[in-house]
């Protein structure tokens, strides 16, 4: 009897695995961990393919050095990989988080994690109108909810709970549009600069965004990595449009992410003591980004002015990368790719400090450590 009962074990276990297999779980404790992300166009991995907007990257030559597309665009905003992408490689994730929107990511491709960000999102609904359409952080929550669905039904409440809360991070990179798209757009944001001060402009930001985060917090996502806003002053479009030197940056746009960084510096820290389990690293994208254009040569680079891809004015910073664009010769020389972005190389340093870097630029821990707690 004891041996029918152990040989009965035996034969659901293997049953178990194989249906574990078949439905693209890895067995070993949920496997290689997966990376929820959220953001904007800095870690847009294609949902703005799927959507009637003009913040696109799906034409050349975005894409060029991106080794899995076999360099073809994807609507990545950059050359190559995104810091999200990055991340997930040195994390030993399985494979690229894919985009929502994308009619693949379905089944087991979502034990990878999921990619809500989109081009021209904000922390505020009304940030990116000029694009027509685009995914906002608010629609992004909703939009992972669907997913938390999907995981139940995949692994069981239970196990669903457990993969997210164990083996997930939930990256979030917005906040940049906020400021670029919404209160320094020239003529749009007339209206709202003169209604709001600073002050109130980043009360509302902060206020979304926490309302944002415990959001997911209560759909079990426990690992958090936020991104501050970078220095804004300090990309091609900004010095393009301001005409300042080659080494000098705008100041206003500066001031204004430095107020919001502190902002959600105390932000993060008091979540951490508000939610139960919840564990959030604030990514110091801005002093990473600013140590890269200012030390540009130390890192290898020719330039920390110039976009490799676009054209208009001193820096190529007026018109965003496609076509038509003019381009560098030597794409790993550059910091930025586009007006905007950050090229795959400078993208590789900033994953790295993340990663594997000290309490400067990630704090309270970094993200290899978060991983595996």
């Amino acid at each position: 009897m004891d041996r029918a009962v152990s040989m009965a074990a035996v034969v659901v276990a293997l049953f178990t695995m194989a249906v574990a297999v078949a439905s693209g779980e890895v067995v070993d404790e949920f496997g290689s961990g997966a990376s929820f992300i959220f953001g904007d166009s800095l870690v847009d991995a294609g949902n703005n393919n799927f959507i009637p907007t003009l913040s696109r990257a799906n034409m050349t030559p975005n894409g060029i050095d991106f080794a899995a597309s076999g360099g073809m665009p994807t609507g990545r905003f950059t050359n190559g990989r995104t810091i999200a992408d990055i991340i997930g490689e040195m994390l030993g994730q399985a494979d690229y988080s894919p985009p929502f929107l994308g009619p693949n990511t379905t089944g087991g491709s979502i034990l990878n994690g999921v990619n809500y960000a989109s081009g021209g999102a904000g922390i505020l609904n009304a940030t990116g109108k000029i694009f027509v359409n685009r995914i906002g952080m608010d629609l992004q929550v909703d939009y992972f909810n669907i997913t938390r669905k999907q995981l139940d039904d995949l692994l069981g409440r239970d196990r669903a709970r457990e993969f997210l809360r164990k083996k997930a991070i939930f990256s979030v990179t917005i906040g940049s549009n906020d400021f670029l798209n919404n209160y320094l757009m020239p003529v749009l944001s007339v209206g709202t600069r003169v209604s709001e001060s600073p002050d109130g402009f980043m009360n509302d930001l902060i206020s979304h965004l926490r309302d944002q985060l415990t959001r997911l917090h209560t759909l079990d996502a426990r690992k958090f990595v936020v991104a501050n806003v970078g220095p804004l002053g300090c990309i091609p479009y900004q010095k393009t449009i301001n005409r300042v030197d080659e080494n000098e940056c705008v100041k206003l746009p500066n001031q204004l992410a430095q107020q919001y960084n502190a902002r959600l510096r105390d932000m993060l820290a008091e979540l951490n003591t508000e939610l139960p389990g919840a564990r959030f690293c604030l990514a110091n994208v801005y002093d990473l980004v600013l140590e890269l254009i200012t030390n540009y040569p130390k890192y290898g680079f020719q330039t920390a002015a110039m976009a490799c891809c676009g054209n208009g004015g001193a820096y190529d910073g007026l018109v965003p990368c496609g076509p038509t664009s003019s381009m560098c010769d030597a794409r790993d020389k550059y910091v930025f790719w586009d007006p905007y972005h950050p090229s795959e190389a400078a993208n590789v340093l900033l994953a790295k400090y993340i990663v594997d870097g000290d309490s400067k630029y990630i704090s309270p821990m970094n993200l290899r450590k978060l991983y595996s707690l």
